[in-house]
């Protein structure tokens, strides 16, 4: 409840300074009022409502390792973010709460208490070139995010799906320059807010901009992420992808995934390896598209949650391919369509209580709302 209260009267607070710059803005004679927010504290939202429908299979759920968007042939709400973020010279921090089917299917295993936190986070400068932040915080694994908002396309790719969205921890990261910035975590574990194990993991991740057009980036983390009573593995893993703004118009991107995790019970240790590339072209300042394709595979089903188990010995071989149309009529909201579809080398899909099927189809549709 005092979440729910601060939140209110920051918005209230916020609607009644727009209201005040109006009027001023109206008359000529008027005094402009400031807002009564303090300097460096803003407040922001993200809502993000689709529907989906499923060509195979008459299954609310989508198959078990997606995670946003996963419900179909219904209207549902992915994600709504309401929070404040507060940065100065030297000081910043930011809490926000979130809903949803993404925070139902992905928060599933973190205490209920818990499950409602987007980000509580605060962090200071301990030199003027860098930031020590502790608490809860996006992933630093990635090209996506848990806001489709800031995602090439309406979907998560199968490897962001299936790394973390978020980490729980401390995070130094330093700038060393304006085109290259390293980061060093301390976290309690492979995406998870509460430490299941009290053993902690590391991360790190290297930015480097040469150019205006060309980002580099290179994530790792290792850590183990059983539960206390069951044998240690642990696990290394490791993303890199490269973005490239070719136009205004066009960009390109590449990610490559490559992870390990360590077994008793078997010669060699369990692994995956990811890979995508995509494409973004802007007609006008209003309209894209997008383009996507992917690749997984997972030795006997590790990382990857399937409905179906998978046999001993086997590997879980995924390709999949999407396309997507946006349209943002203002910088605030995007209204998007994508149809995706998905081969698997085993019989992972539900085809309404029909035989398993290799192949799974789908359209999903959205339209997002940000402040």
């Amino acid at each position: 409840m005092k979440f729910a209260s601060f939140f209110v009267a920051a918005l209230l607070l916020s609607a009644t300074g727009r209201a005040q710059t109006l009027a001023a803005a109206d008359s000529v004679e008027a005094v402009e009022t400031p807002t009564l927010l303090p300097a460096g504290l803003r407040v922001y939202g993200f809502a993000d409502a689709y529907y989906g429908y499923d060509f195979t299979g008459k299954s609310p759920q989508r198959p078990g390792f997606l995670y946003s968007h996963n419900r179909a042939n219904e209207f549902a709400l992915n994600n709504a973010v309401l929070g404040v973020r507060y940065e100065e010279t030297r000081v910043r921090g930011a809490v926000a709460l979130h809903t949803g089917t993404y925070v139902e299917a992905n928060y599933a295993n973190e205490p209920t208490v818990l499950r409602n936190i987007y980000e509580a986070y605060a962090g200071f400068r301990p030199t003027a070139k860098s930031w020590l932040d502790l608490g809860i915080f996006s992933s630093h694994i990635g090209f996506e995010s848990a806001l489709s908002k800031d995602n090439w396309t309406l979907t998560r790719s199968l490897m962001a799906e299936n790394s973390p969205y978020y980490e729980t921890g401390a995070r130094f990261t330093y700038e060393f320059s304006s085109k290259l910035t390293a980061t060093v975590l301390v976290l309690n574990g492979w995406q998870q807010i509460r430490d299941v194990n009290r053993a902690k993991s590391l991360g790190t991740q290297l930015q480097w901009k040469p150019t205006d057009k060309l980002l580099l980036n290179s994530s790792t983390y290792y850590g183990n992420d059983q539960l206390p009573g069951t044998s240690r593995r642990r696990r290394f893993f490791h993303d890199f992808y490269v973005t490239y703004n070719a136009s205004e118009k066009l960009s390109v991107a590449g990610v490559f995934d490559i992870g390990t995790q360590q077994t008793e019970e078997k010669p060699k240790d369990d692994n995956w390896v990811a890979a995508a590339l995509l494409a973004r072209y802007k007609f006008s300042p209003s309209w894209a598209v997008a383009g996507r394709l992917e690749g997984y595979s997972a030795r006997d089903g590790v990382i990857i949650q399937t409905i179906r188990p998978t046999p001993a010995n086997s590997n879980t071989q995924l390709k999949g391919a999407s396309l997507n149309l946006d349209y943002a009529p203002t910088s605030h909201l995007t209204a998007r369509l994508e149809g995706r579809v998905l081969h698997s080398s085993l019989e992972l899909f539900d085809n309404g209580g029909r035989l398993p099927g290799h192949t799974y189809g789908n359209v999903t549709s959205s339209i997002a709302l940000s402040f």
